[in-house]
């Protein structure tokens, strides 16, 4: 029994490790082309800001899921102590909830630069943009800092409640499941998961309304052809990513059920998908942006 736990946590770690470094190379493919051109223009527009940090947090998101994954499993001696612990509860709340919210940003930044509503407020939002990407950008940051603060503290407890218990004598006390210390943190993940949930289902269906008014009115083939293909573009990456978004959500309602099964086939499905979420949206990021998709083509 004891080879077979061991061949499966092998498969496992194998697996997640194949998938987090060929989550790592996209992603780090896209910062590296956005880089360049930085360099190279002397500047960046908010699309390529907002595709800058998510590459950048979706690489981090990817390692500090796999250091903890693949430390709790080899080291778990060295990994579930203080302060251990709780920085890695830190920083992969705070970079996965920072993947979450920029890919909203970016959802969101695609619907008010392409719709097209009379209303002042959606114009006003249309001129402004630009300056208000950096804001958003920012707002995520902070958000997801809160998180990862909530996230270090709720991992800390079961620490000083087994140090004190330890201390009194009470051992049997050391026992405690860890798990439901984890259950306020899963809630507040949750709750940052349907935020930025709302805002991708807003995000497309204001795109949708706005593709249907738009092929009713346009009459001048030429003008509906740019027009159109500029919508399809955007609805691609949208849908794609509220596809997987969904689906990604559903995976962690699932993880919430099964976190306390121990070697679950369950547990280790959704796990894979969810390394495998960050490579394939960047993958649509990069084959729905032209300059993307022809280094990529060249490189290839």
């Amino acid at each position: 029994q004891q080879h077979n736990v061991t061949s499966y946590g092998a498969t496992t770690a194998a697996i997640i490790s194949l998938e987090a470094l060929a989550g790592m190379w996209i992603n780090a493919f896209i910062v590296c082309v956005l880089c360049i051109g930085w360099v190279q223009k002397k500047t960046l527009n908010s699309n390529e800001k907002i595709l800058l940090l998510l590459g950048c947090s979706r690489i981090s998101s990817l390692f500090f899921s796999w250091a903890y994954s693949f430390l709790s499993k080899v080291y778990p001696k060295y990994f579930y102590v203080r302060p251990v612990l709780q920085l890695a509860e830190f920083f992969q709340a705070f970079f996965n909830h920072c993947n979450l919210w920029v890919s909203a940003c970016l959802c969101v930044f695609y619907c008010i630069k392409i719709a097209n509503f009379r209303n002042r407020f959606f114009i006003y939002l249309k001129v402004k943009i630009d300056r208000i990407v950096p804001w958003l950008l920012l707002g995520s940051g902070v958000l997801a800092l809160t998180i990862g603060i909530v996230a270090y503290d709720i991992a800390d407890k079961p620490y000083c409640n087994n140090h004190t218990s330890s201390r009194q004598g009470n051992f049997g006390k050391l026992n405690i499941k860890m798990d439901k210390h984890f259950f306020p943190s899963f809630f507040l993940a949750g709750f940052a998961y349907a935020a930025s949930f709302m805002a991708v289902i807003m995000s497309a269906v204001f795109l949708l309304f706005s593709l249907w008014r738009h092929k009713r009115k346009m009459q001048t083939k030429s003008m509906k052809n740019l027009s159109m293909d500029a919508h399809i573009k955007a609805m691609k990456s949208i849908l794609s990513f509220l596809v997987m978004y969904s689906i990604n959500f559903v995976c962690f309602v699932l993880k919430m059920v099964y976190v306390t099964k121990k070697l679950s086939h369950m547990t280790f499905l959704i796990v894979v998908f969810q390394y495998m979420f960050s490579g394939l949206h960047s993958l649509i990021l990069i084959f729905s942006n032209p300059r993307l998709e022809k280094t990529l083509l060249k490189i290839l």
